[in-house]
């Protein structure tokens, strides 16, 4: 349901019910002003491939009603790195190119909101971090990025407020912090000093795995116990430990307990 909702936002599907509000406008009662309020960056590239970025920001600008004294085509140009492709065949450039005219043509009405739809789908890791890179500057620069992806860890690392939507229902509104904080069981693993692998190791709440004579696995709720209760319950059992590797739930933890999936 993400896309659906971005194409009401955008005007493109109309809504059967609901009441949407953007910037303080109602999309029924102030339809342009909603358009005006936020630039999408669609997930497909629909570029002119016969115009260049410049006369493509242009022209967008036009159909914003953007007049040419206000209009702001090479700072857009700088700042998405394009300033020396401005004049060049947009066929011409590379797909990291693309995405980043894509944001551009988004920006030219200078929207306090930009929104990209799966902006990283299909794309090799040099260009993901090119096209992250751009993004936060944005930013930084006040404009409010709504992100929607599938790589719940992008999310994660990019976001700090996170929205999960399970089958049209929204399932969780709330920071970063706090969704993961909603995971309370904690896995550690340890590099330990010649275990005996047949050894019996009970505690309440905690779970052990003991993987071979060097490695144990641990398992327990972060809320009903301290690290240190585990670490001199092992001392008690003259297991030496050389090295701890901690695994915290992430998002993708989240999005399951969530989604029931």
């Amino acid at each position: 349901g993400k896309t659906t909702f971005l194409n009401i936002l955008g005007g493109t599907v109309s809504k059967t019910k609901g009441k949407i509000i953007v910037w303080g406008f109602d999309i029924d009662q102030n339809p342009r002003q909603v358009k005006a309020s936020i630039g999408i960056v669609p997930q497909e590239i629909n570029l002119d491939a016969f115009f260049s970025p410049k006369k493509l920001l242009e022209l967008q600008a036009g159909l914003f009603g953007v007049v040419k004294k206000d209009r702001i085509t090479d700072i857009i140009l700088k700042m998405v790195a394009l300033e020396d492709k401005a004049n060049a065949y947009s066929r011409s450039l590379s797909g990291g190119m693309k995405r980043r005219l894509l944001i551009a043509k988004a920006m030219v009405h200078q929207p306090p909101i930009l929104i990209l739809d799966e902006p990283t789908a299909g794309v090799d890791v040099e260009l993901r971090n090119n096209l992250w890179e751009n993004v936060k500057e944005l930013n930084k620069e006040g404009v409010t990025i709504i992100l929607t992806t599938h790589y719940l860890s992008e999310a994660q690392e990019m976001c700090n407020r996170i929205a999960i939507i399970n089958k049209g229902e929204l399932v969780a509104l709330d920071t970063t912090e706090k969704l993961l904080d909603r995971i309370q069981s904690k896995r550690i693993n340890l590099k330990v000093e010649n275990i005996n692998t047949k050894i019996k190791l009970t505690m309440k709440d905690v779970k052990f795995e003991i993987n071979s004579s060097d490695s144990l696995s641990i398992t327990y709720e972060k809320k009903s116990l301290k690290f240190e209760d585990i670490i001199d319950y092992l001392k008690q059992n003259n297991i030496k430990v050389q090295d701890i590797f901690t695994e915290d739930g992430d998002l993708e933890d989240v999005f399951v307990k969530l989604t029931k999936k």
